[in-house]
């Protein structure tokens, strides 16, 4: 299997400069702005010709970062992954690939795992990849089934962190179908751009960056740890980045828990660096997490991170003292913030540890540099067992 931390060695796999560019077929669910989304978004504005002739497809253009693929093709189920509407569908997709004689074509998520697998075996696509980039206990079991049937048909699935993968193991999926690759952080996640929110004297802020859609993401109990915090630390802000369905329930419980205006709702934003600047913490109580986006940005920040250790955390995280909180444990939660609020220096210090290590492990370079391994290593297995055969 390999290592979720890009190799740092300088022989890979390469295509010959002379060798026509690899046609790469990339598929994703939506455009939304979740950690799925935002990767598949760097990744396939990143693997670009001479190497690749990158082609994009989705499920559903919707979501906010439709505009950077104004070219992608649709591919819509009918409301159902089993209907005749999802049927037409995947043939519709098949014949898709076979047009552009894709030869590399790698699903993103559960539904694109669904809907590209199966198509793209159709078509006799030479190299077909999945993704697992969620633990899979947020599944229902008849969607993990289905999906673990699919992934039997893939040459191999990515992991985005070694937790996604063991869960996979545990299924059955041979270890050698597995290949983890953290997410990867362009360069201006290390940027340190004018505060979105400028620095006040005597204000310091908490940070919580998640879409409000989801239970699971856990801001009731964000907002009740900032209560406790709140009690202690009058002049604490905390600030809130996301939006969705949930929004209004929990601005009623920020005000029933008595943060009042110390709660700060941003909404969605486009301009995380700078939000980041503005963040003195940044924490993470989500009940279940593969490798989080949202704690990579903010060790790229330079932030100290506080969250639950749950999933894939201990793998960013074990590294930095009293980072890693028992899941559920809200005093010991609201204790690790508050000292880290208390302590300047110490914040600095963490922070610099947290940027090193994001640094050193999921820069773009090092990551995208894993996927080129891993898309022309496959391809070049599967040419030389054809030559053979």
């Amino acid at each position: 299997m390999h290592p979720i931390y890009p190799s740092s060695r300088t022989t890979h796999p390469r295509s010959d400069v002379s060798d026509p560019a690899i046609s790469l077929f990339l598929m994703i669910n939506t455009f939304e702005t979740g950690g799925s989304e935002r990767q598949f978004t760097v990744l396939a504005q990143n693997l670009t010709p001479p190497q690749f002739q990158t082609h994009v497809g989705c499920v559903s253009r919707r979501g906010p970062l439709a505009h950077n693929f104004p070219d992608a093709t649709q591919f819509p189920l009918g409301g159902s992954l089993f209907g005749w509407q999802s049927l037409r569908t995947r043939l519709n997709l098949s014949r898709y690939l076979r047009q552009l004689h894709v030869q590399v074509a790698h699903a993103f998520d559960f539904y694109t795992n669904l809907t590209l697998i199966p198509a793209a075996r159709l078509a006799r696509v030479p190299v077909v990849i999945g993704s697992h980039r969620q633990l899979g206990d947020l599944m229902t079991s008849a969607q993990f089934r289905a999906q673990a049937a699919a992934f039997r048909w893939c040459d191999v699935v990515v992991c985005n962190s070694q937790a996604a993968a063991d869960r996979l193991i545990v299924t059955g999926l041979s270890p050698n179908k597995i290949a983890v690759i953290g997410n990867a952080l362009p360069s201006e996640a290390f940027t340190a751009p004018p505060p979105a929110l400028p620095k006040r004297p005597g204000v310091t802020r908490v940070g919580m960056v998640a879409r409000m859609n989801h239970r699971y993401k856990n801001h009731s109990g964000f907002l009740r740890i900032a209560a406790q915090i709140h009690q202690r630390m009058p002049d604490v802000e905390f600030l809130l980045v996301g939006d969705g369905s949930l929004r209004q329930e929990l601005e009623r419980e920020a005000l029933s828990l008595g943060l009042g205006a110390a709660a700060i709702f941003l909404g969605d934003r486009q301009d995380m660096p700078a939000v980041l600047t503005s963040l003195d913490v940044a924490v993470n109580t989500s009940d279940s997490e593969s490798l989080s986006n949202v704690i990579l940005e903010a060790m790229a920040a330079g932030l100290p991170v506080v969250a639950y250790d749950v999933g894939g955390n201990s793998e960013l995280l074990s590294q930095l003292p009293e980072a890693l909180i028992p899941a559920g444990n809200e005093s010991s939660f609201a204790d690790g913030v508050v000292k880290l609020l208390a302590d300047s220096a110490l914040r600095r210090q963490v922070g610099r540890n947290a940027q090193r290590f994001a640094q050193d492990n999921f820069s773009l370079d090092r990551v995208h540099q894993r996927y080129v391994e891993l898309y022309v290593s496959l391809l070049q297995k599967k040419r030389r067992r054809n030559s053979v055969a």
